[in-house]
Order: structure tokens, then C-alpha cells, then sequence
């Protein structure tokens, strides 16, 4: 290639909305319909939700401007942005892209577990509802089946059984209807008598996954149906994502909108249910007491990561392809808005049917809501049992969840590409393949958890990644913009852009890029090492050399910021207050674009 070659020119969105719909879909998905839900319930109800805004306004969204900020100013990746902004956090854009490809990897796992229920449900008798099963136990419990018993009995033991045979048989006086034994003047609910277990329970535990008796050190063998769903799942990410920014940012009109479509459908439905007002009225009533827990200020904090997906340089990239006088503070807004509008309404539907299902079975609303899969994978498939046509409901609720977690994957992928075609422009005619390459190492990295014990090398990256370690990366972020390159520069940078902000504004952003956004993220981290406990899942708790590998995974993440600095220093190439100024490369966007940019031009600015 001659050094006079033009360069094939960088990506960008074709119009700003696809740019909007992008960062929605990147930021509301699967956490939306099964994390805050719960966590609003568990944390308080009405309380959390008062948390989570707080939260939200001092920590997610600065902290998700900032980002948009960084990579529209630049036109640059995470990795050479932060390099730009300050030397000496050269490792700063490298972890942030270690972070989101290890949860690429295991997040489209939770996708082929939507497309494996997505097409189970084809099928008039819906077999998660079944108790006829070769893995189901004693105890199943079939809500479809317990339905044809009549007043006097229940489903157990594969059939319908009297509850006073149950009763007697454990010891128990007799029966009070159905749902209870009684002994002397003491009444026991019958699920305390029996250990029963729901047929969507042992359905997603032994069929889906496989796990048996798995463990560790007898991890089982592969599950193909699951690495059929796996390969199926990036064959359609592919294809969305094939050309970048071009074709992502159409899919993303149908990625982003449908989920309300089917939002919309499950809040009715739900709403008009027996049993349904109780669960929305747990979920959002307000217990204020827990605004004096700490541990309800750290989920809030975790939840506005883990919701927004910042720390992950995804969004850095997102912005770098946006038309330098893009208003990305308007962007950011709606985007804090609709995910908070999505993560409350997502409650709505969730809550309305574990009301409803609580009521069918006789229980508290507490012993049916679970937390991450066993909330969308067992209780809403067991409500889904009990409703009107439940095959159409099923099949358009893991639509849906597909729907939503592959829109979260399009920027994942984007971040993980950027900065292969970035750091080697030249390959940009070669995208198709490195997008290809990139899929393939995902999906091969993903297969282990495929095996029957899969789902504990799941549980030990969702444990480790997205969790202590994104907070100090999120320190890292905010201390090198605010603080080293300087907040009010930052602040003028946006006026560049033509986003001019009231004093108040300014203010706002500034005390929370200092001061504010730093120590809150920093307060979570410490508690969350106070608080820390060994990975686990169900009741096993995971051996000390697998709970050491989760630790190491989270260390891989802020390994890149200590190995660029030491490579900085070692070199020389800056020494004493050069290492926390910008560079030459730091600079608007529109001052040099890349469709003019040649070899010999990068090669140029490469030695600055």
C-alpha cells in the first residue's frame, strides 16, 4: 500500500436518530425486565425507585454524557480517546473493551437460552408447563395440571392427589381445603409439608440447561441444542451488525420499538388479572425505612451500571461515529428517560402476573418473584401458563426477550471492532471479515458455557465482570476527563459542538463530574468489598480454585490500565506533566477528517 493511498473512510450513522435508537438499544435490555423489577421490589418498592433516580441523576447519567462527549469530540474509539486525553491512561480504552467482550461473550448465552424457549414453544402443550417429563421429580408441581384436580386435591406425585392423603402422610392431623394441614390448632401451608417444585423450574434446571448433578470438577458434557441456539444467535447478530454502523442502524428501528409493542401487550393483559393488583401494589409500595440501608444505595448503583452499560466503552464508540454538532446532551436525556420509563413499565407486566400467578397458587408474592433467569425463565413462563392462549403469549414474550438482549449485543460488537479497524485503518475494506472473526471468537469462547455445568462459569463472569471492577474503571473515566484534562475544558468542548448550557446546567455538571459522580462510585465500590461474597449458585457455593478464576476475570479487566502505564513510563515517549495533558491526536473531529486522511498522514500523527 502506498503511503499516498486514501484510506477507506470511518463509518457513520446515517441519520442522528439511528445514532438515538442505537444507545436505546444498547441500553435497555434483559436488566430492564428482570433486574430492576425485582430489586425495586426487594429494595422497598416505592423507596428504591426514589433511589434509583437519585442514582441516576448523580452517577448514570453524568457518567453516560461524558462518554457521548468523549467519543463525538474525538471521532475516536475508547482506546485511543483516553490515550489522547492523557498518556499515562493508555490502558484506560483497553479495559473498558475487556470488560464488554467478556460480557458479549456470556451475554448472548442468555440469548440462546430465548431462542431455545422460543422455539419450544411452537407446540399447542407448552412443555415447560409439564410434569410428564423424564427429569421431572416427585414434587413437580404443574399448574396446568393441577387445574383439572378437583376441589379436594392437588397435583403431586405425577397425579392429582388428595391433600388429606398428603397431609396424614407427613404426620398432619388432616387437610383445611387444598391448601392446608393442620395439626392440633396449628395450619401449615401444604408447599411447607411437600417440597414442590414448579414445572417451569425443573424444566429451565434440568432440560434447558442440563445440570443434573453437575459440579466443577464433573461439568458434564455439551448440550447442543444450546450451542445450536448459540450459533443461531450470532448468525442473526451477524447479519445485523455486518456492515457497522449502516446496517445496525436500521435493525435498531425494529430492535429498539418492538419490546414496547410487546410490553404494551403483556401491562393489559396483566393489568386485567386476578390477583394483580396485589403484586403491583408490593411492587411499588413504599417502605421507607430502607432509605437508611446502605446495601439499597448499592443496588441502585449497580442497577444504573448494569442498566445504562456504561464503563464498557461501547458508548465512546457509539458518539465517535456522530456528526461533530450532534446535541448528545439532548440524546442522553431521552435516553435516561426512556430507560427509566422502560425499567418502571417492565415492573407493570412483571408484577401484574407474579400477582396473578401468587394467587393461583396460594402464596405470598414473594416466594414466586426470583432474581436475573429464574424471574424471566420460571415465574413469568409459569404465569404464562395460566393465561388465555398461552402459546402466543410464550411465543412473543421470548421474542421479545431476543428482541431485547440482541439490541444490547449491536454495541458491544461495534466497541470490540472499532478498535481492530482504528488502530489499522487499511483493514477497514476488510470489515466484513474482521466483524466475522470477531463473531466467531465470541461464540467459540461462549460454548463452555454450554456444557451442563455451563451455567456456573455464567454465574462466575456475570459475578465478577460487570460488577467491583467497572466502578474503578468508571473512576478512572471521570478523574481523567475532570480532572487531568479538565472539567471546565470539557464544558467548553461541548459549547464547540454547539451545545450551550444555562450557568445552572454547567454548574450541575461540573459538581458531579468533580466531586460528586467520583465519590459515589467510589462509596459502592467499598461497600461492595465489605459486602463481597463468594460466588454461588442455587446452594452450591463454587470451590475456592473456580472463585480465584472469577477474581482473576475481574482483575483482566484493570490488568490493561497498569501494563499501558508501566509500557508509557518505560518508553519515555512523555515524562513529567506531559503524561496527564493531551496530545496533538486530542482534537475536534472536523479538523481533520478521515475521508482525506492518508497513510501518510496517519503515520505523521502517529509519531506526535
Amino acid at each position: 500500500m502506498s503511503k499516498d493511498e486514501v484510506l477507506p473512510e470511518r463509518s457513520t450513522w446515517s441519520k442522528p436518530l439511528e445514532f438515538v435508537l442505537s444507545c436505546l438499544g444498547y441500553a435497555i435490555g434483559l436488566g430492564n425486565v428482570w433486574r430492576f423489577p425485582y430489586l425495586c421490589y426487594r429494595n422497598g418498592g416505592g423507596a428504591f425507585l426514589l433511589t434509583y433516580c437519585i442514582m441516576l441523576f448523580l452517577m448514570g447519567m453524568p457518567i453516560f454524557l461524558l462518554e457521548l462527549v468523549v467519543g463525538q469530540y474525538s471521532g475516536l474509539g475508547p482506546d485511543q480517546a483516553f490515550t489522547s486525553m492523557a498518556p499515562i491512561f493508555n490502558g484506560l480504552g483497553y479495559c473498558t473493551l475487556v470488560v464488554i467482550t467478556l460480557i458479549t461473550i456470556y451475554y448472548m448465552v442468555i440469548i440462546a437460552w430465548t431462542i431455545f424457549y422460543f422455539f419450544a414453544s411452537f407446540t399447542d402443550e407448552l412443555g415447560f408447563g409439564s410434569c410428564h417429563n423424564d427429569f421431572n421429580t416427585i414434587g413437580c408441581y404443574s399448574a396446568t395440571e393441577d387445574s383439572k384436580c378437583t376441589g379436594n386435591e392437588t397435583y403431586f406425585n405425577y397425579r392429582c392427589t388428595l391433600v388429606e392423603d398428603i397431609c396424614k402422610s407427613h404426620d398432619y392431623d388432616g387437610a383445611v381445603n387444598k391448601t392446608f394441614c393442620y395439626k392440633d390448632d396449628d395450619a401449615v401451608h401444604i408447599s411447607r409439608v411437600v417440597n414442590r417444585t414448579l414445572a417451569t423450574y425443573e424444566y429451565f434446571r434440568e432440560y434447558v440447561l442440563g445440570l443434573g448433578d453437575s459440579t466443577w470438577e464433573e461439568f458434564g458434557s455439551l448440550r447442543w441444542e444450546l450451542v445450536l441456539c448459540l450459533l443461531l444467535s450470532w448468525v442473526i447478530c451477524f447479519l445485523c451488525v455486518i456492515k457497522g454502523v449502516k446496517t445496525s442502524g436500521k435493525a435498531v428501528y425494529f430492535t429498539a420499538l418492538f419490546p414496547y409493542v410487546i410490553l404494551t401487550a403483556l401491562v393489559i393483559q396483566g393489568a386485567i388479572l386476578e390477583g394483580a393488583v396485589d403484586g403491583i401494589l408490593l411492587y411499588l409500595t413504599p417502605k421507607w425505612e430502607k432509605l437508611l440501608q446502605v446495601d439499597v444505595w448499592a443496588n441502585a448503583a449497580s442497577q444504573t451500571f448494569y442498566s445504562f452499560g456504561i464503563g464498557c466503552g461501547s458508548l465512546v464508540t457509539l458518539a465517535s461515529y456522530n456528526d461533530f454538532t450532534n446535541n448528545c446532551l439532548k440524546d442522553a436525556l431521552i435516553v435516561t428517560a426512556a430507560n427509566l420509563f422502560t425499567s418502571i413499565y417492565a415492573g407493570f407486566a412483571i408484577f401484574s402476573m407474579l400477582g396473578f400467578l401468587a394467587n393461583q397458587m396460594g402464596v405470598p408474592v414473594e416466594e414466586v418473584a426470583q432474581d436475573g433467569p429464574g424471574l424471566a425463565f420460571v415465574a413469568y413462563p409459569e404465569a404464562i401458563l395460566r393465561l388465555p392462549a398461552p402459546t402466543a403469549w410464550a411465543i412473543m414474550f421470548f421474542f421479545m426477550l431476543f428482541i431485547l438482549g440482541l439490541g444490547s449485543q449491536f454495541a458491544g460488537i461495534e466497541a470490540i471492532r472499532c478498535l481492530v479497524l482504528d488502530k489499522w485503518p487499511h483493514l477497514r475494506k476488510y470489515h466484513i471479515y474482521i466483524t466475522l472473526a470477531i463473531c466467531i471468537c465470541c461464540f467459540l469462547l461462549a460454548i463452555p458455557m454450554c456444557f451442563n455445568g455451563g451455567v456456573y462459569l455464567f454465574t462466575l463472569m456475570e459475578w465478577n465482570t460487570a460488577s467491583w471492577a467497572i466502578l474503578l474503571i468508571g473512576i478512572a473515566e471521570v478523574g481523567v476527563v475532570s480532572w487531568f484534562y479538565g472539567c471546565n475544558r470539557i464544558l467548553d468542548d461541548m459549547a464547540k459542538m454547539k451545545m450551550v448550557l444555562s450557568k445552572p446546567a454547567r454548574w450541575y455538571w461540573w459538581a458531579c463530574w468533580v466531586v460528586i459522580t467520583p465519590l459515589t462510585l467510589l462509596g459502592v465500590f467499598v461497600f461492595q468489598m465489605s459486602t463481597f461474597t463468594p460466588a454461588s449458585y442455587e446452594d452450591y457455593l463454587f470451590p475456592l480454585w473456580a472463585d480465584s478464576l472469577g477474581w482473576m476475570m475481574g482483575l483482566s479487566t484493570l490488568a490493561p490500565f497498569v501494563i499501558f502505564a508501566a509500557v508509557v513510563l518505560w518508553r519515555r515517549q512523555y515524562t513529567g506533566w506531559d503524561l496527564i495533558r493531551p496530545t496533538a491526536k486530542w482534537q475536534p473531529q472536523i479538523v481533520k477528517t478521515e475521508s482525506n486522511l492518508t497513510l501518510t498522514d496517519k503515520v505523521s500523527i502517529d509519531q506526535l
